[in-house]
């Protein structure tokens, strides 16, 4: 896993290798533009809403809602890919921030019609992942709903396809998700539905 210096040092290029590994459909970047396009979609269900993003980086999918008049709060560990977002968006409010720390207090105080994030979030373990999503439904509002895009799998048995599949360039540091384990442990307190869009990527919807 890449810590915050690893970011910074691939902000600049950051949004070249995704393209690369986008065109030529490998993982992990394997259907990037549709699932951002997706998530997108989503939130600009409703206009003007307040939306939370983790893991912005450059601000590739926010800068499309901001430019369209919503309200933008979001949290990165990058200080170069926060830089390079905020010079698109002056007046989002952006805060560095490592998410395995949970929330920070401006956020636990606010209410969010949407939290989104895009392939950030497969570097918590599946643990973390359940807490951090159980954290989250106490900044919704009571419609409010968490779209996440990312590495991910209906099951298992298509995670282990693609991990052979992709064995020279498998990342074994990151922990993808598997919709069906992650619906299992949320049921309790939440509706998940998943938008498999490549094969190994996808869009999640969680509301209350």
């Amino acid at each position: 896993m890449l810590d915050n210096r690893g970011f910074d040092l691939w902000a600049d290029e950051y949004d070249r290798t995704v393209q690369v590994s986008e065109d030529n459909n490998l993982y992990p970047f394997a259907g990037y533009k549709d699932i951002l396009n997706l998530v997108l979609n989503e939130v600009m269900k409703k206009e003007q809403s307040h939306v939370l993003d983790i893991g912005f980086g450059t601000g590739v999918l926010t800068n499309k809602l901001y430019e369209n008049g919503y309200h933008i709060d979001g949290l990165d560990f990058s200080p170069n890919m926060i830089a390079i977002a905020q010079e698109k968006m002056p007046k989002a409010i952006l805060m560095e921030w490592d998410i395995s720390k949970g929330l920070p207090d401006h956020v636990k105080e606010k209410k969010y019609d949407f939290v989104v994030s895009t392939y950030t979030l497969h570097h918590l373990t599946d643990e973390d992942k359940v807490e951090l999503i159980k954290n989250l439904l106490s900044v919704l509002s009571k419609q409010g709903k968490i779209v996440i895009g990312d590495i991910a799998f209906q099951t298992r048995a298509g995670l282990e396809l693609c991990r052979k599949a992709s064995s020279p360039y498998w990342d074994p540091d990151e922990f993808y998700f598997v919709f069906e384990e992650l619906q299992v442990s949320l049921a309790e307190f939440v509706s998940c539905e998943f938008y498999p869009v490549s094969h190994c990527g996808g869009v999640i919807v969680i509301s209350k």
